[in-house]
Formats: C-alpha cells, structure tokens, sequence
C-alpha cells in the first residue's frame, strides 16, 4: 500500500489525528478498535458482579436501593403506567408525534420484510426434514438516558419484536433526579404499544430483567445499548438470558474523494462525536485538499455547539484522519477497521461497494448522511461496534426468533441411511447410538 503524508502533521492534532502513512493508520485504527480503560473496566466488572449478585438475591429491595445510590431517586413505584405513557403522548408536539408515526412506518415495513420463512422439505426416501422460527416469550429493552435520550432506540427494539411475534415487551430506562424518564421516549412507547415500563438502569436494570424480581419479570432477551456496566452485566447474564450484542461506544468512518462536500463531512463526523467523548470519527479521504480545510469547518460548526465539549474530546482523543494515494487504500483501512457506520461521500460509491466486506451499516452517496439511519430509513440503528462488524449485523426480527429442527423418517428412510448412521456411531465410541439405529432396522 501506498502513502502521502503532510508536510505539517501536528498543526491538524487540536481536534483530529493525522496518520502521517498507512502503518501508523493502521496502528491508530487499531487502537480506536479497543478504545477501553482495562483498568477502569476490572473495577466495573467487580462492582457489576456485586450488583447481578444482590439484584438476584434481593431482587426489588436492591433494585430500589441501587436506584437511590446510582440514580439519586426513590423509585416508588418502579413502574410507570400506561396512563403514564399516553400522558406523555398527548402532550408530544403534532410535528413530533408525525415524525414518530413516520419513523414507526418505515422501520415496521422494513422489519417486516426481515421475516424468515419455515423450512419444510421431503427427502428422497420420504423422510421429512424442515426448520420452524417462533419468538420469544418475553423481550427485555433497555433503553439508554444520561448525556440525552432517545425515542429513536425505542422504536428501533420495540418494532422488531413485535414483528417477530414477542407477546410481553418490557422496557427499562433510567429516569432523571426527578424520577421522571424523557417525555419523548415514554411517548415512543406508548407509540410502539409497550404497557410495562420501569424507572431502572445501569447494571441493575439488567439484572431485574435476566434474573426477574418481585416486580420486575424475567424475561428471555435483553436488547439495547448502554454504558460499560449495562454491556458488563449483559456480557455476565448472555447464557441466563439471550442478548443482542455488547455495544460499545459508536464509530463512523467516511470516505471521501475530491467530490466531497467538506462542510458535510465535518457534520458527519460531528454528529457522531456528539454522542459521547469516547465516539470515534473516522476519515479516509484521497483529497489532500479535503485535509487540509476539514478542521477550519469544524472549528466552524462548533462555536455555538450545545455539545461542544463532548464533540471536542471524541474528536481529540478519538478522531483520524488518512490521506490515502486512492480509494483501494480507504477500503482496505474501513475493512480493517471494520465500522459501525459507514458513509461513502465518492464520485462512484456503488463501485466500491463490492470491496466492503466489514461494515454495520454502509450510507451510500451525499444524500445519505448517517442520521436518516438513525431515525427512519427502515434498517435498524443497533449495529455492531468494536470491529464486531466482521462477525455479526445488525438488531433484526431473527434476534427475537428461535429456530427448532423437524425431523421425521420413516421406515424406509432410516433402512436406507441406518448403515451409515451406525458407521458414523461407532467411529465416535457411542454403543447406543447405533444399537438405537439397528435395532429398529433389524425388526423391519
């Protein structure tokens, strides 16, 4: 691979990164593929495993107790009720409430079409083989507060288990000092027509839910992301209950070429640094010129910033930027990288298409900056962080679903495969296997 470097690297360093080659881009992207504190993590995952312990012993008295100390709050009652949450509804501004149905339609017409289809098949001598998907009882949805809220998570884990077939949804979202959690969000709740709601989060909110408590019920899936004791506690509970995945924090990469709009892609990477200090934002870009304007516009685009601090220290600590000698270069590095959210902002971006192979989402062209993802393109938003886009996709339908294999022989199926059967049986030291076989085949 080739390289192009900067005469003056560092004077780009205030807010983003410059990898002078490709071997440092490399070495910098990997660094932003394990962006934790191990320190700091030992020490959640030892205050996680004291808090799963007491929620399952304790169940609602822990709960309340954790609440008051993490969340400053007495949380009487836990629950929030449905009058609650048409309240909440009707006191959403008409535009808002539109752009909620809006976003409801499209993501339920897309998950929609997520639905796998059962499998049935006969086989040559008349045996029946198939898979059948039916959900789970119970889905658990945990639903993020702190820095800010979003109703868009709501609809994105709510509608795909109802599209499955998911009878009892229960969601979980901390609530404020106040005790109140957002307005918008319980609106999108009501929206999605989840009737049980808890004022819990952190590491306890997943606990109540993987364990169950006096009030809270145990349920079978937990989805939705959250800090690193929500991810900690369901990376504890994965085997108890089934989850989604363990988020980490959010990540765009963009590639861009001398077509490339620079003061769109300094919001893109803005409006993925605004999420937390420790989102990253990613630039691979062949325009040289791009480079070297990009941090005058985003200097630009933060006076004023509602969330300038949080946006200045994601991109100070986790911003990049690569000048590349071409576009085969920017692929290799997103693959390496494998991002969460990818934008394409090239003259021909279905031609680099085929050369992505690790990505959660990939946002093709200037008319498709991340955000339509985020609210109501249809895809859900929940994607994999991490680099975890190499082996696993994005929040479905199938994630609420479990799959069972149907078998049926008949007699003449199991005298025509019996021989083999027993071979394989007996390769493996398992007497039974085979006498089970043979002696079928021998009263035929």
């Amino acid at each position: 691979m080739t390289h192009r470097s900067l005469e003056n690297p560092n004077r780009y360093q205030g807010l983003l990164q410059l990898a002078e080659d490709i071997s440092q881009a490399k070495i910098q992207i990997e660094r932003l593929s394990k962006r934790t504190n191990e320190d700091s993590q030992k020490q959640a995952i030892s205050t996680v495993e004291q808090i799963l312990e007491n929620i399952r012993i304790d169940g609602d008295k822990a709960l309340i107790s954790y609440t008051q100390k993490f969340d400053h709050f007495l949380p009487d009652p836990l629950s929030v009720g449905t009058e609650e949450l048409e309240k909440a509804w009707n006191a959403t501004p008409r535009n808002l409430q539109s752009a909620l149905k809006l976003a409801h339609q499209r993501i339920k017409s897309f998950h929609e079409l997520q639905i796998p289809k059962d499998i049935e098949h006969e086989g040559k001598h008349g045996e029946r083989i198939g898979r059948r998907w039916r959900p789970v009882e119970r889905a658990g949805l945990y639903i993020p507060g702190g820095r800010a809220a979003y109703p868009s998570t709501v609809l994105m884990n709510a509608i795909p288990a109802q599209v499955a077939g998911v009878k009892n949804i229960v969601m979980v979202s901390p609530a404020g000092k106040d005790g109140l959690i957002n307005q918008t969000v319980l609106a999108a709740a009501h929206l999605s027509g989840i009737e049980q709601v808890f004022r819990i989060g952190g590491a306890q909110a997943i606990a109540a839910l993987a364990f169950g408590t006096e009030t809270v019920p145990k349920v079978d899936v937990i989805t939705g992301p959250g800090n690193v004791y929500v991810t900690l506690a369901k990376k504890a509970v994965y085997g108890q209950v089934g989850i989604d995945s363990l988020a980490g924090p959010s990540e765009v990469l963009v590639i861009a070429d001398h077509t490339a709009q620079v003061e769109q892609v300094a919001a893109d990477l803005l409006a993925q640094a605004e999420h937390d200090p420790m989102a990253a934002a990613v630039l691979l870009t062949t325009s040289q010129s791009l480079v070297e304007s990009l941090p005058n516009h985003l200097e630009s685009q933060l006076k004023r910033h509602p969330r300038e601090q949080i946006c200045r220290t994601a991109l100070r600590d986790w911003g990049l930027m690569v000048l590349c000698n071409n576009l085969k270069s920017c692929t290799e590095l997103s693959n390496h990288f494998a991002p969460e959210h990818l934008e394409l902002l090239v003259e021909n971006p279905h031609q680099l298409i085929e050369q992505i192979t690790n990505a959660g989402a990939i946002f093709i062209g200037p008319w498709s900056p991340e955000a339509v993802g985020d609210y109501l393109a249809g895809p859900n938003h929940t994607l994999p962080t991490s680099g975890t886009a190499r082996f696993s996709g994005a929040l479905s339908v199938e994630t609420f679903l479990r799959n069972t294999s149907l078998i049926e022989f008949n007699q003449a199926a199991l005298q025509a495969t019996s021989e083999a059967i027993q071979e394989l049986a007996i390769s493996e030291g398992l007497h039974s296997h085979a006498e089970s076989v043979r002696i079928r085949s021998s009263k035929s």
